[in-house]
């Protein structure tokens, strides 16, 4: 049994790591969109509308990947071991 809860602890970390490198990308890429684009908006109303949009879609995407990984942790065995298992049936119909 620890094998099983060694393995569904690995995906769930890989999991977690590969959530927060997207997040990390998709912040990296919106404020490099922000500052390449800010020289370019004439008006301070737009710059004001896209510094708001800007900062909603990077605080609800972050908020829903730490949900979304917090809900992993909280259900992995289930989650996770639905795939092992699954991934072991499909290992073994191969051989």
């Amino acid at each position: 049994m620890s094998d099983l809860n060694q393995r569904i602890e690995a995906m769930y970390q890989g999991d977690k790591r590969g959530a927060w490198l997207v997040i990390t990308f998709l912040w990296i890429t919106i404020l490099f969109v922000l500052f390449m684009t800010w020289p370019y908006i004439p008006d301070a109303g737009i710059k004001t509308a896209v510094v708001l949009a800007a900062a909603g879609v990077l605080i609800f995407n972050t908020a829903s990947i730490a949900t979304m990984v917090k809900h992993y942790e909280a259900d992995k065995e289930f989650i996770y071991g639905l795939d092992i298992k699954h991934l072991d049936e499909s290992r073994k119909n191969r051989s």
